[in-house]
């Protein structure tokens, strides 16, 4: 494996942030096979800084990566970069969720912060395979989480702000109400892109809480039944498209009198998105404040809309992200290797679509 390929694991710049794309397990045999590993040093993140350089990784100092990165670089990261006046254009090829593909707002600035420093965003929702189907994801675990909230919130058990767990003391949680009159009663549940990551995480997560949920996937999506959604207690989005398609549910659904639906867990967060399904709301929730009202009432209705969620459970998320990310960073240094080739023609395309609006 080639000695030239550096990759500079950066900070999280969100404070609720606890994961990292790379585990210090598998950045020793990232190391072992000749890859140049760079961490910075975090107060935050679930892993010690320690256990990286013993597993051969260098350090550097926290958020160091725009002075001191070399400009062939991989910056790794998971979420947004810091925004705002006097951010500098970015000349490195950064690997991380950059959401700027399907009209999320900032998406225009981000982008034109690439174009002036002459890097390049290697989004991670966009490393796929030939089939298109995604090579990486967290998507397990935020719909284990996602749905996990909303039983403990229906409960009336959740307990804020939010705090980081593993999944032994969040299942006991689950597990402890489990078909008591006052945990669930006859609740039902709706999961929606059931047959996804993020799907089976939240029918497990439903499953070891006593409630065995309704599972839609493509078929019941393409032509929603309303009635049906609206017939149960809860519901768990977990559905993410990348061209728009119809609103699984419309603020003319939560004013529907015959509306049962209480609450709405939406696992994919795009809401500023063009591609969003559930036009409901404008803004998502938060650690602080996970749920968010948008009916009051008898016939209430409550949001929870986290757009990190698997940093709630920050070791578990990350192994199993790290273990489908490590062997793809072994590719960086094929020349044309599909993957990346992939994702650096889907940023230049939505380069050009910013540039010219006649490529869309």
């Amino acid at each position: 494996m080639s000695d030239t390929i550096h990759l500079w694991m950066r900070h999280e710049a969100r404070l609720t942030e606890r994961r990292a794309p790379l585990t210090p397990e598998d950045a020793g045999r990232l190391v072992a096979e000749g890859i140049r590993i760079t961490v910075e040093e975090s107060d935050q993140r679930a892993f010690p800084l320690a256990a990286y350089t013993a597993a051969g990784c260098a350090t550097a100092p926290t958020a160091s990566w725009d002075a001191e990165a070399p400009d062939d670089a991989y910056v790794l990261g998971l979420k947004e970069l810091p925004a705002g006046p006097g951010t500098p254009a970015l000349r490195h090829r950064h690997i991380y969720f950059g959401h700027a593909y399907k009209g999320q707002s900032g998406a225009r600035e981000l982008l034109s912060r690439f174009t002036a420093g002459g890097g390049a965003l290697l989004d991670m929702e966009y490393l796929t395979d030939e089939a298109g189907r995604r090579v990486a994801a967290f998507g397990y675990w935020a719909g284990y989480v996602g749905a996990a909230l909303a039983v403990l919130h229906h409960r009336g058990t959740l307990t804020t702000p939010l705090r980081p767990t593993d999944r032994a003391a969040l299942d006991a949680l689950l597990a402890a109400g489990a078909g008591t009159a006052t945990a669930t009663g006859s609740a039902t549940a709706l999961v929606i892109g059931a047959l996804g990551r993020s799907g089976r995480g939240a029918c497990d997560a439903l499953t070891r809480a006593g409630l065995e949920p309704t599972r839609w996937d493509l078929a019941e999506t393409r032509e929603i039944d309303r009635g049906a959604l609206l017939a149960h207690d809860l519901m768990v989005n977990t559905v993410l498209t990348t061209t728009p398609v119809p609103p699984f549910l419309t603020k003319a659904d939560l004013d529907d009198p015959a509306r049962r639906l209480s609450l709405v867990s939406d696992v994919t967060c795009d809401v500023t998105s063009d591609c969003n399904v559930l036009p409901v709301y404008d803004e998502t929730t938060t650690w602080t404040e996970p749920v968010r009202t948008l009916r009051t009432g008898p016939n209430s209705l409550d949001l929870i809309a986290i757009d990190n969620l698997p940093s709630l459970l920050p070791v578990e998320a990350s192994t199993a992200f790290s273990a489908e990310l490590a062997p793809q960073l072994l590719r960086l240094a094929a020349p044309a290797d599909g993957v990346w080739e992939r994702a650096l023609h889907t940023y230049r395309t939505a380069v050009e679509a910013q540039e010219d609006p006649l490529v869309r």
